[in-house]
């Protein structure tokens, strides 16, 4: 599987272990920056490559993931879901890795590098890409609903309050 990874300087170091540890397990690793520390860099043009990195390749058929890390990686998750097509889920326990993927089919994850060791996350990123989409329609027909209102402004059926 193809994994697109991006970070802040907060998540540098998870980020270099962590493209180790999948590479080792066979993953393809996309590095989308940042390549050295800077304390005053700027994580959305990170987040948002690699989202659109993945969505891209889901689009052409390749089987692709990603993985994006911060502070405490809310600003990340909000980057990444600024990406059309986008399903970014912040990840902060095993039931939050498995339910991003089983209930949403999100194709990011977001986990802050100051809220968990390199062994957490490692646990979290496995997974999450070992676990699949249930295909349960009350689940397909609900990320059928947010596609759909990311590309009109509206839902079928439904009045936004």
């Amino acid at each position: 599987m193809r994994i697109h990874i991006a970070t802040d300087h907060a998540g540098l170091e998870f980020s270099q272990t962590l493209q180790q540890h999948l590479a080792e397990a066979g993953h393809e690793v996309i590095d989308h920056g940042p390549t050295s520390y800077d304390p005053l860099d700027d994580y959305p043009s990170f987040c948002i490559g690699a989202a659109q990195a993945v969505v891209a390749d889901q689009q052409a058929g390749v089987d692709a993931l990603g993985v994006v890390f911060g502070g405490s990686g809310n600003g990340e998750q909000i980057a990444a879901n600024k990406v059309e097509g986008a399903r970014a889920a912040l990840v902060w326990n095993r039931s939050t890795a498995e339910l991003a993927r089983q209930h949403n089919d999100a194709n990011v994850i977001s986990i802050g590098a100051r809220q968990h060791t390199v062994d957490e996350a490692i646990e979290f990123i496995d997974l999450f890409i070992a676990t699949p989409f249930s295909a349960e329609e009350r689940h397909a027909r609900r990320i059928a609903q947010l596609a759909e209102f990311e590309a009109t402004g509206a839902i079928a059926g439904h009045e936004i309050r």
